[in-house]
């Protein structure tokens, strides 16, 4: 009798073991499969939604990270394609990255301005194309870009500029004063830039008070168009100023099927 209870508790803990590491890779595959649908995943989210506690979340992304399937951040993890992003080139720079995309997207982004709309263009270099396509009747413009306000006046545009700081590197007004004048607005449509767009962080830019206006705008507007190239998909910056079904995206070419499933998108040949 001694005997055998001895090697039924070897086969127990033998038994248990194996369970246990079925239930790892279970929640390996679980984790990685939210990760190929969001880019990036919070432990406590994850905690909650495979029945576990948060230590036992962190040691698998460590685990994960250790094999090279995912990265491991502060609070989480993202999905190797996912990079984070602090900085932000200058005007000058930008202007060069991608023409030919931006040019396709503000053709099409233009050609959704009707008569009687009461439209906001975002500062940033893909919205400023759009200027050239634009409709000059019937359409009064607000904009925190001084070039975007120069070119549209060239054009006989109705323009209104927001006052506020001058940000030197993006050359768009900002401050407390620029998002008390837009509060002032009820935009028919916006059109707006971005640092980087994900599912699960939405539209992000490196920019807090770059970040208030567009809040602002968009939380005043009828409609919201996302203007971004294919390079944006997968980026995640400082700071979010809209969820990710808050807004209509036009881009080139979208990289990841799966954004259909939360928001319009428009796909246009460069």
């Amino acid at each position: 009798m001694i005997d055998f209870g001895w090697n039924y508790a070897i086969i127990k803990v033998k038994s248990t073991g194996e369970v246990n590491n079925m239930l790892q890779h279970e929640r390996f595959e679980k984790i990685l499969k939210q990760l190929q649908v969001y880019k990036a995943v919070k432990v406590v989210d994850l905690a909650r939604e495979l029945h576990t506690s948060q230590s036992t979340i962190r040691r698998d992304i460590n685990e994960l990270d250790r094999m090279g399937k995912l990265k491991k951040v502060f609070g989480g993890a993202i999905a190797l394609g996912s990079v984070f992003i602090s900085d932000e080139a200058d005007v000058q720079t930008k202007v060069g990255m991608r023409p030919e995309a931006k040019d396709a997207i503000a053709r099409y982004a233009a050609t959704l301005i009707g008569e009687d709309d009461f439209v906001y263009l975002d500062a940033g270099t893909t919205t400023e194309r759009m200027i050239p396509y634009v409709p000059v009747e019937n359409v009064i413009y607000v904009t925190n870009g001084i070039s975007h306000a120069q070119q549209l006046i060239r054009r006989g545009c109705k323009t209104f500029i927001v006052g506020g700081e001058l940000k030197n590197s993006t050359e768009a007004v900002v401050g407390p004063e620029a998002v008390s004048s837009i509060r002032k607005y009820n935009f028919t449509k916006c059109f707006m830039g971005t640092n980087g767009i994900d599912l699960n962080r939405g539209f992000t830019t490196p920019d807090i008070e770059e970040s208030l206006i567009k809040i602002q705008v968009i939380e005043r507007s009828l409609a919201t168009y996302i203007l971004a190239d294919s390079s944006k998909f997968g980026m995640i910056s400082s700071v979010t100023f809209a969820d990710i079904n808050a807004a209509s995206i036009i881009t080139d070419k979208l990289p990841v099927p799966a954004y259909t499933g939360y928001t319009m998108v428009k796909e246009v040949e460069a």
